[in-house]
């Protein structure tokens, strides 16, 4: 091959690796946008950016609703979603409830079978007092184990019909994931169990019944970071979370806050 027919033949080479790499590079690109939106399993989590603003999460707003899951509300209007885990008693929800009675709001516990079975007396107050109890499941396992429906409904629905049992009512179709973690699958199955998925947009460390937060790192975190349409997460266990309650309230409703619910957040949402 002459010399000239050589540079022909790199320069055509040349190009045809780079159009390779590009369109490599373009599908990659692609195929994360569509496929990788939702982690294959991953723990929730958020990203804070200015003080008043919604933070964003591990997985976007509009990419959770298409399995009728959420995070946060809307950023147009000053309004708190309250929600409790509740894993076990420890004698610190009669405060909780008496504060939320206080103010005339509504929050949303999700409860495991631990604290059905032993608490079945404060499950029919949050009941009476005109609560939302949802599913945190009956163990409180690491769902992104369980990869087969029956398993996964099992969890689903001896928490559901224990609720039944005692107060005679149905429960509610919110759930929220044992630790934040979460799976396609699971959003799934959920999904196709009737449920809707319900993460959080502010949370703080207090659910360690030995090192709680003092007062002054429970208000700076809770008030700093509050933001329109937040959906809070609290632990029931939490000392810090029953004598701090009550003030908390107060200054979320100076600062220009009101308390919605869970079923006003998804109406909204589908509207």
């Amino acid at each position: 091959m002459t010399t000239r027919g050589k540079i022909i033949v790199g320069i055509v080479l040349a190009l045809v690796l780079f159009a390779a790499g590009r369109g490599a590079a373009l599908l990659a690109e692609e195929w994360q946008e569509t496929y990788a939106v939702v982690p294959a399993s991953s723990n929730w989590g958020l990203g804070f950016g200015e003080t008043g603003t919604q933070p964003t999460g591990n997985v976007s707003a509009e990419e959770l609703k298409k399995y009728n899951a959420y995070f946060v509300g809307s950023d147009k209007e000053k309004k708190i979603y309250l929600t409790f885990d509740c894993g076990y008693e420890n004698g610190n929800t009669e405060a909780i409830l008496a504060a939320l009675k206080k103010h005339n709001v509504s929050a949303t516990f999700f409860v495991v079978g631990h604290f059905l079975e032993t608490s079945p007396e404060l499950v029919k107050q949050m009941v009476a007092d005109g609560h939302t109890v949802g599913n945190h499941t009956y163990h409180h396992p690491d769902m992104t184990a369980i990869s087969d429906m029956a398993s996964f409904q099992k969890e689903m629905d001896d928490v559901k019909n224990l609720f039944q049992e005692i107060t005679d009512q149905k429960m509610s179709s919110y759930y929220r994931p044992p630790q934040g973690k979460y799976s396609v699958k699971n959003l799934e199955m959920a999904q196709k169990l009737g449920y809707t998925t319900c993460f959080w947009s502010l949370a703080y460390v207090d659910w360690y019944e030995d090192d709680q937060p003092s007062h002054e790192e429970a208000f700076e975190k809770l008030t700093g970071r509050i933001h329109p349409g937040a959906i809070v997460l609290l632990h029931n266990t939490s000392r810090t979370n029953g004598e701090i309650l009550d003030e908390l309230l107060t200054k979320w409703e100076e600062m220009g806050y009101s308390f919605g619910t869970l079923d006003e957040l998804t109406a909204a949402s589908n509207s």
